[in-house]
């Protein structure tokens, strides 16, 4: 999805020592779907090699309504809709024509280029539906952001599911609790969907340097402070960390290992080089970026 024009909320340091920070996004209405961005955020640009993350709806549409995300570029990144509820079809130059649904990965690398769009599918279109997810980038380590741009889809069986002790976590990319998932990543990753009834606890390993929690529904704890949803709360490197749910809850998890040196943002690109964000500028403007077939639509570049 394109990234907003969204502005960061105050970021508040966290008061247990488990936590680093507690990021507290501002909504913003993008033409009737709500999106709350945590990531970047003045206080906290990244976690791990997530360096965008946005969370768009609950959104009701009524019949005849959607999302409509015209074709955009990005280039030194992969990207990430995690869905909740509803549906969306997504479009790339690479010829990929794949639906998006809850429990199931779309991964796109853009690597040197790529151009994609996100719509609501016709048929979900005409019957009005409702739409919850998570939109995620990761930037590429050096040696590979320049790589070909590529698409893989796993289905939600192909996941690793476990279930234990009122907790059912899926891991969607990287690796934790002894898991590995199937999608490709470039540098040490985690993100993971973890649900858990009334009064379970869960452990955030610290295997991963970089870790932060997005509840998305009920309450949970951590080292006695309470957070709702529509929070980002970074954890502390080298400590295992352990949340409690207060109420049946959901919670994004991410994580990874740091960057290996300074990342820059501009719209949708991402690179360690300021040269080349200004020549992806210069391709998309120019009509150098390969075409989104079945989506003849153009999102211009931004003027600032």
């Amino acid at each position: 999805m394109a990234a907003t024009d969204a502005t960061d909320k105050a970021t508040l340091q966290g008061d247990a020592p488990a936590i680093k920070a507690v990021i507290r996004p501002r909504p913003s209405d993008l033409g009737g779907l709500v999106v709350r961005r945590a990531l970047p955020n003045r206080a906290l640009k990244a976690v791990g090699p997530f360096v965008f993350l946005d969370e768009m709806g609950p959104v009701a549409f009524p019949a005849g309504q959607g999302i409509d995300v015209r074709p955009h570029p990005h280039i030194g990144l992969s990207t990430l809709t995690w869905l909740i509820a509803g549906e969306i079809l997504h479009r790339d130059s690479l010829g990929s024509v794949e639906r998006i649904h809850p429990g199931a990965v779309n991964w796109m690398t853009a690597g040197a280029g790529v151009a994609h769009s996100e719509r609501t599918p016709p048929d979900v279109r005409a019957a009005g539906s409702t739409l919850h997810g998570i939109q995620m980038w990761l930037a590429l380590p050096r040696p590979h952001e320049e790589v070909p741009a590529s698409f893989q889809h796993v289905p939600a069986h192909d996941l690793p599911v476990w279930s234990r002790a009122g907790c059912r976590v899926a891991l969607i990319a990287g690796n934790g609790w002894g898991e590995r998932s199937p999608v490709r990543v470039y540098s040490p990753t985690l993100c993971a969907d973890a649900t858990l009834d009334a009064g379970a606890t869960l452990t955030i390993e610290a295997e991963h340097e970089d870790r932060a929690l997005y509840p998305v529904a009920g309450t949970i704890t951590i080292a006695g402070t309470r957070f709702g949803s529509g929070h980002l709360i970074a954890l502390q490197a080298g400590v295992p960390v352990e949340l409690r749910a207060e109420s049946e809850a959901r919670t994004i998890v991410i994580g990874g290992a740091p960057f290996d040196g300074p990342r820059h943002l501009w719209w949708n690109f991402v690179s360690s080089r300021l040269e080349r964000i200004e020549q992806a500028k210069a391709d998309w403007a120019a009509g150098r970026f390969a075409k989104v077939e079945g989506d003849d639509a153009f999102f211009p570049l931004p003027e600032a």
